[in-house]
């Protein structure tokens, strides 16, 4: 399949590296600038997937798209989820692959992480995690929605209409305090325990998360 891509590509003029094993890939893409990468989720030393986690991790935003033959909607959402930018089921028409690798290369390599950092406080979506340093933090789902919003923007003031947004749905019926009442939640969880203050009140505006996450 490789080599097949490889030949594929040269004839429309798009040179391509191969690497056969997760390391190799990961040294060659750590030595080179690459446009985009094709990853297969079959690899005979660690899985696409883990070898996806691996690249994002160590800060490499290169467009990737997956291809497998691992097609279920499961599979595609653990693609995603470890950093994947797209994800291509075999068999597939290389028209296709070569379309949606022109698609990829026109981004910038902007930084996507898998698990959103801010100072200390980690948040990972995809199993709705969150951890201040080693330590685990449980949250309920609209504790975690509410820090997920300050995370992704943290330094800014984010209003009470971003906040429920954010958090809950239109049909919901809510008390006007609310906000202030998670808002008291999150501090309990986040802060508090840890001995910081990441969660400011900025009167008449709404609240920011401190670009520093707290320490």
């Amino acid at each position: 399949m490789a080599a097949a891509i490889t030949r594929a590509l040269r004839a429309v003029n798009v040179v391509g590296d191969v690497a056969s094993t997760s390391r190799a890939a990961c040294a060659m893409l750590a030595d080179t600038t690459y446009h985009v990468v094709v990853l297969d989720v079959m690899l005979p030393d660690q899985d696409g997937f883990a070898t996806c986690r691996h690249v994002r991790s160590i800060g490499d935003w290169t467009p990737i798209i997956m291809v497998t033959a691992r097609g279920s909607v499961d599979d595609r959402i653990r693609g995603l989820d470890a950093g994947a930018d797209d994800y291509l089921t075999k068999p597939f028409a290389f028209g296709e692959l070569l379309a949606r690798l022109r698609a990829l290369a026109r981004r910038d390599p902007a930084e996507r992480p898998v698990i959103i950092t801010v100072g200390s406080l980690r948040l990972d979506p995809a199993s709705a995690q969150v951890w201040r340093g080693g330590q685990e933090i449980r949250l309920s789902t609209r504790e975690f929605a509410l820090l997920e919003a300050f995370m992704r923007n943290p330094g800014q003031v984010l209003g009470h209409s971003h906040l429920l947004d954010a958090a809950w749905d239109i049909s919901h019926e809510y008390r006007s305090n609310v906000i202030e009442v998670y808002i008291r939640y999150l501090r309990e969880k986040i802060d508090r325990p840890f001995g910081v203050r990441s969660l400011e009140t900025v009167r008449g505006l709404g609240y920011r998360l401190r670009r520093d996450g707290g320490g």
